[in-house]
């Protein structure tokens, strides 16, 4: 099949003007570093995080010469609860408040269950589910705060996987784990509409970059584009794009919700 070609991309309208956020694993190329852009060309202050220090250091470079003075970054590990909750913390130190949270950290791998170790299954869980629940958490107990002073709630939107629905040879660990985000996105959003707020994520199916053809067979990519309707991957921008709306006023009514960026939905 061939595929359609991408579309070009879209230019920001201050959607998000005057908010402020923190977006995990946001250290370049992939789905993470791609909503801090789209987020501050809507108009947020950003605080990105991730584990690679060094990455994240040069992406808040390249990001603060587009956007001065509107990102901060602050190396985090998600499977460390004081890193997490200095994360937050430092949201609001610096910007005041916090309006929005994107958890995107996620670990894959690919192994066959027969042969899968518990360290391997663990790593998986504490980084891509663990590590979730952490920052919505932590994310929960400012924004309860937040209502209880000024009446105002907050948005957390997570990133899950298709894979969370369907299954896939290899990915015992990581189908686990996204499901357990969609199973905790619908739990939080239950509990935490009571103060205001929305709590969403996004499921896409396979969002090109280059750390994923560093861990990707040719060939397994190669199948897994050959199933998407368009024939071909996802722009890492546009399942950011997706995240801007669930992080908006667009999406005011929706909380809950798991939003496929894919045409392999249940």
């Amino acid at each position: 099949m061939t595929g359609v070609e991408s579309p070009e991309y879209v230019p920001g309208h201050g959607l998000l003007e005057g908010r402020t956020a923190v977006v995990t694993a946001a250290a370049g190329a992939g789905i993470g570093g791609a909503t801090a852009r789209r987020f501050l060309e809507e108009g947020a202050r950003v605080l990105i995080s991730d584990a690679h220090a060094r990455r994240l250091k040069e992406y808040e470079a390249e990001l603060a010469g587009l956007h001065p003075g509107a990102v901060t970054a602050l190396p985090c590990d998600v499977t460390d609860e004081a890193q997490v909750q200095t994360l937050f913390d430092t949201a609001v130190r610096t910007h005041g408040r916090l309006d929005i949270v994107v958890n995107n950290a996620g670990l894959g791998g690919t192994s066959d269950l027969v042969d899968m170790g518990d360290d391997q299954w663990s790593r998986v869980l504490d980084v891509t589910l663990n590590g979730t629940f952490r920052c919505v958490r932590a994310a929960l107990r400012l924004f309860r705060e937040l209502f209880r002073e000024t009446g105002q709630g907050g948005v957390i939107v997570n990133n899950s996987s298709v894979v969370g629905w369907r299954a896939q040879a290899g990915q015992a660990h990581y189908a686990a784990a996204k499901a357990g985000v969609m199973a905790l996105t619908r739990c939080a959003a239950v509990e935490a509409a009571a103060y205001g707020v929305r709590v969403n994520a996004v499921a896409p199916s396979l969002a090109m970059h280059p750390h994923l053809v560093k861990v990707t067979s040719a060939e397994l990519l190669e199948e897994l584009t050959a199933r998407e309707a368009f024939g071909r991957y996802a722009e890492p921008w546009e399942v950011a794009n997706a995240i801007v709306f669930l992080a908006s006023g667009y999406s005011s009514y929706l909380t809950g919700e798991v939003v496929s960026v894919s045409s392999q939905h249940p």
